[in-house]
Formats: structure tokens, sequence, C-alpha cells
């Protein structure tokens, strides 16, 4: 059996996993983002029994970024500028390939469920462009034009948009260490933890907390549909699985379009349109998987 690995690097999690396809996993293991030589250490022990045996075909990387996604870069592979302490500069896609000695695909973890959701679920395969938003950790935006993810002078960095910020209302000046009050500066797992003194988890059911997370997400939101003209747009990532944050969000970007697109997919059908994953928290990992088999 030909197996393929996937690895979703986040900010607070890798998580690795190696199967056949999205129907046939063989193994998967989570473990802590550390230290990149202990991280990268630890994705390696996993796959190596595989790709000793031959098992191991291809494995695709989603990581968090910035990324380099130049193949003519003397740093393609690398993880860049990321706020993540300790990461910067790293070497992800040259250590996994030194070490496995397989093809390795590599992209941002955003692009990469995107990739995935619309791989693997039929329903999504015909709609183009396809995006996704994760809302964590940060806040990234994957996007697929063509059947393929979205690359240029690197790759859509939609988390750091500039946002409207009513200082009176919201006096939060923001977690991004680029930026200040982006939209992942204001809107993300960290900032909503820094806001309120707890995390989203302990804040469910205050409806100030998440009529603001809604107002700022809705905001993101419409740049991405006015600019890409989507067809679906999936928002996952652990911020999203407060209840009713969805159906916040999806009300709050048909208010703010008001009817300008003359469209009813941001209308009174946006329950359709921007939906939670199909592949749920494995949308990035089986993301990674179909890159590693397409790779």
């Amino acid at each position: 059996m030909k197996l393929f690995g996937g690895i979703e690097a986040g900010g607070t999690k890798f998580v690795c996993m190696v199967g056949a396809d999205a129907d046939n996993l063989v193994k998967e293991e989570r473990f802590p983002t550390t230290t990149p030589r202990e991280t990268i250490h630890k994705v390696t022990e996993f796959f190596l029994p595989y790709a000793k045996s031959g098992e191991l075909t291809a494995v695709g990387i989603a990581s968090f970024g910035p990324l380099d996604l130049n193949p003519d870069s003397p740093t393609y592979g690398y993880i860049t500028t990321t706020p993540k302490a300790g990461w910067k500069q790293t070497d992800l896609y040259g250590e996994i390939h030194r070490r496995l000695q397989v093809p390795v695909a590599f992209d941002t973890d955003v692009n990469a469920a995107a990739f995935g959701e619309q791989y693997w679920m039929p329903e999504n395969r015909s709609l183009d462009p396809f995006l996704y938003m994760t809302v964590g950790t940060g806040i990234g935006v994957g996007v697929i034009i063509n059947g393929a993810p979205l690359h240029g002078l690197m790759h859509a960095e939609a988390g750091h948009f500039a946002l409207p910020h009513d200082w009176q209302r919201d006096p939060f000046a923001g977690v991004c260490p680029y930026h200040g009050d982006c939209l992942e500066g204001l809107a993300s797992g960290r900032a909503i933890e820094a806001r309120w003194g707890r995390s989203p988890a302990e804040l469910e059911g205050d409806d100030a907390v998440w009529e603001l997370e809604a107002g700022y997400l809705a905001l993101g939101l419409i740049c991405v549909i006015c600019v890409l003209s989507s067809e679906r747009i999936v928002i996952g990532g652990g911020v999203m699985k407060q209840p009713g944050l969805l159906s916040l969000v999806q009300r709050r970007v048909t208010g703010l379009m008001n009817g300008y697109l003359g469209t009813k997919a941001v209308g009174e059908e946006i329950a359709g349109y921007i939906t939670l994953p199909a592949l749920g928290s494995k949308a990035g990992v089986l993301g990674a998987i179909a890159l590693a088999e397409t790779a």
C-alpha cells in the first residue's frame, strides 16, 4: 500500500498523520510546538519507520507562516518572519526532506486546509475560487484558484488586513507584533485572551465578547469576498467552535454587504456560503495529505 504523510505545523501544536487517503488512515500523533529542533525531531521520528520500510511515498507540510514558497529562492521552504518565538528563518521543508528522503509538498496551513476541503469533498470541487479562513492562535486565509493554491509575491496574508477600529468601543491595542490592531491582532485566539483575560473557551455565553469578535471577522470576510469573489468560504479554527459564532458572523457579513453584490449567496443563502469545515479539525492535516498525493 502506498502511504502518504501529512504534517499540520501549527503555532500551538503539530499534527502528524499517515494514511492511504482520507478514509484509510493508519496513525496520527499530536504534540506541542516547542523549539524547532525538538519539534522537527518528533516529526521525523513519527515518519521514519514508514520511510525506511519504503511505504511512505510523499509527505505534505501545512505550516503556519509567513513562508517562502518560491522554489527558486535560497530560503524556499523556510518559515520566515513569524511572530512565533524561536521559529523565524526555520528551514522546515529542508529538514523534513533531508531526514525522510521522500518528495515533500509545502504550503501554508490555510492553503492546505482549503485544498483538502476541495480535494476530499465532492460538493466543493467545482467551486472556484474557493477560500478557507482559520481563526485560532492566528488568523489566515487560504485561496484555491484554478484548482491550485494561490501563490504570488508569497501567499495570501489576509489575517493582517487593517480594519476600522472603534477605539471607544474597544480600546484594546491588539497583539500583532508587526501591526498591532490588524485582523489577527484584534480577533485571533491570542487577542481574545489578552483582551478579556480568559481563554475563548472560558468566555462562552458572553454576548459582548462574541458580538465584538463577529464584527471583526465579518469586516475581514467582506474584504476577501470583494477582492477574490470566492464561490464559498469555509471558516474553521478553534475560535469558531464557540456556539453561535458562525451565525453571528454570517449575519454581520450580510448586513455589511447591504445588498451590494446582488447575490443570494451573501444574503438569504449565507448559511451555505460561509460554512464550517466538512473535515472538521482535521482539515489542515488531511489537506497536507492531499498535497502529498499530488506532489
